[in-house]
């Protein structure tokens, strides 16, 4: 196997991409802007165009993944550019997490505003990780109080009857989830053909299984395999060598510690709300139920099976938001992905020994993370202060792990 490479480019990536070969890259993982304008950002007016991603596909080996994070708004238009560009859609991936700020109008205080009232203040309220910088929460909270700790704001009422009528009244929800598109570029022949003349084609679900216990099967009830076992049929003990990974993503909260979360840590609520809940039931006989999960009940025909394992409904690959110190002193990107999600899509769609390709590099997280995964990689980023910042963190992750071995 050839030693991993990186090449770190900066300059325009529509411009760069157009010097590249066809068919000379593996797979593509980026996070390109999302066309929301985001923190009053240039850069951020618009998704790449068709155009752009008609450059990615040809540079694409065939068989070649793509997976593009994008925002909620704006999603649709990402994704119908992809396809336009060449591309087939073949899924999406949701990455979960429960730290985004809500963005929203507090529609009562803007009825006071208007109306040239001002609020009484009622009381205080210390800040907390899930406000702290949000100017709108939707809960009557004005600026700072100058007078007592900055991390304390005074809470007011309405002062008006059509302020009150309309207390408690925003214009969004709090954002927690960014859809991530899975797009293939199209190839001749089959699966199998291609696999083995470009290396690409397929996903590498045993290298992205989520950790499991052990479990029996009572019965040989499937051909083939499910989210909960490893394809083989029979009634022997079949380690589990994880479940099939999924396309959803959960993120613990940003003070979260390893074995150990935070108060309001989505992971952790939704591991205490299903505590105990095994894996899914079925039934024997030609009136097979579908599966479910939780309690079963309602046989109709057939004796039931299952899985005979338990825990949490958590059971997906989860990573925690990039850290203050896994961003870099000096990084000033709004939009810095952690190392360990980036590392697991590229290992889900790269195989050993590729090539990831990320036109909108941004800090340089996804270089950080094929670094990691023993790829090689070719980062585009058109800004140079993101672009400084890439080379410093990518270059240091590179010692980092040179001196670990």
């Amino acid at each position: 196997m050839k030693q991993p490479t990186r090449e770190l480019i900066h300059g325009d990536c529509f411009e760069v991409l157009q010097t590249m070969e066809s068919n000379s890259v593996d797979a593509v993982v980026t996070d390109p802007p999302y066309g929301l304008s985001f923190m009053g950002k240039n850069w951020d007016y618009d998704v790449p165009p068709v155009d752009l991603w008609r450059e990615v596909c040809r540079v694409l080996k065939p068989g070649g993944h793509l997976l593009s994070f994008g925002g909620t708004r704006t999603y649709h238009r990402m994704v119908v550019n992809i396809e336009d560009g060449g591309f087939e859609i073949r899924d999406q991936i949701q990455w979960l997490y429960g730290s985004g700020f809500p963005k929203s109008l507090d529609v009562s205080k803007a009825i006071d505003k208007a109306a040239g009232e001002v609020r009484p203040v009622v009381g205080v309220e210390t800040l907390t990780n899930d406000i702290r910088g949000n100017s709108s929460n939707g809960r009557g909270i004005s600026g700072p109080n100058k007078n007592t700790d900055p991390l304390i704001r005074n809470i007011t009422a309405p002062a008006t009857p059509a302020a009150a009528q309309w207390s408690g009244w925003g214009t969004a929800l709090k954002p927690a989830n960014e859809p991530i598109c899975v797009g293939r570029k199209p190839f001749k022949g089959t699966v199998v053909k291609n696999v083995l003349e470009h290396g690409t084609g397929a996903l590498n679900i045993d290298g992205c299984r989520i950790e499991g216990n052990y479990f029996t099967r009572d019965r040989n009830t499937t051909k083939g395999g499910s989210m909960f076992n490893t394809g083989k049929g029979g009634d022997d003990f079949v380690p589990a060598s994880g479940r099939w990974p999924a396309n959803v993503i959960l993120t613990h909260s940003p003070d979260c510690e390893p074995g150990e979360c935070s108060d309001g840590c989505p992971v952790a609520e939704l591991d205490r709300q299903s505590a105990g809940v095994g894996g899914g039931y079925g039934t024997e006989g030609r009136n097979k139920s579908k599966g479910c999960y939780g309690d079963f009940s309602g046989v109709t025909n057939g004796k039931p099976f299952g899985f005979n394992d338990t825990g949490t409904a958590s059971r997906f690959f989860y990573v925690a938001k990039a850290s203050a110190a896994e961003r870099g002193e000096d990084n000033r990107h709004p939009t810095v992905k952690p190392v360990k999600l980036m590392s697991y899509l590229i290992r889900l769609v790269s195989p050993p020994g590729g090539t990831v390709l990320d036109p909108f590099m941004g800090s340089g997280t996804t270089g950080i993370a094929a670094h990691e995964e023993n790829v090689s990689f070719i980062g585009i980023e058109k800004n140079k202060d993101y672009f400084d910042a890439a080379v410093e963190r990518v270059d240091r992750a590179t010692r980092q792990l040179a001196l670990a071995l």
